[in-house]
């Protein structure tokens, strides 16, 4: 019989490091700590009901995948139309984020968006969107360095 304790601190330890990216790569991550991938993402499944964990998702390290251009677009975005301009952003495939931030970069900005592109020139990937939302007003910070991405680890 399995030790709940035991098997949920494992799944925490594993859910801290990179998990490969294969068809079924919680079986191999729970096979690493002599777990099912069931057991891996039940105990998953539960951090997050109980509140341990808030969110689980993947980091996209843009430059491996390929991408040349990364940039942070923020859009000043009339209140009553957040929600449905952040939908038509968010539902570009080169967006990889798209949050609402309150308060406001600068008192305006309240829609970000992240834009990941294979293009040097992500003016007309900007354009679009523009067209998209009507939205007009935008500042585009450029990705000049990037540092080293390292999750905290917690156990």
């Amino acid at each position: 019989m399995k030790n709940l304790k035991t098997e949920q601190n494992k799944v925490a330890r594993l859910i801290q490091k990179d998990i490969a990216v294969k068809r079924f790569p919680f079986e191999e991550a729970g096979f690493s700590c002599e777990l099912t991938g069931a057991e891996v993402l039940s105990t998953i499944k539960q951090f997050q009901k109980e509140g341990f964990i808030r969110k689980f998702g993947a980091v996209l390290h843009h430059q491996k995948a390929g991408y040349k251009e990364n940039a942070l677009v923020v859009w000043s975005v009339p209140d009553e139309q957040a929600v449905k301009a952040g939908r038509i952003l968010a539902s570009f495939s080169f967006v990889s984020h798209c949050y609402e931030r309150e308060p406001a970069f600068l008192n305006q900005y309240n829609i970000f968006t992240m834009i990941h592109s294979d293009r040097k020139d992500i003016s007309s990937l900007i354009n679009d969107m523009v067209s998209a939302t009507g939205i007009e007003k935008y500042l585009i910070l450029k990705s000049v360095k990037e540092y080293k991405k390292k999750s905290p680890e917690y156990f």
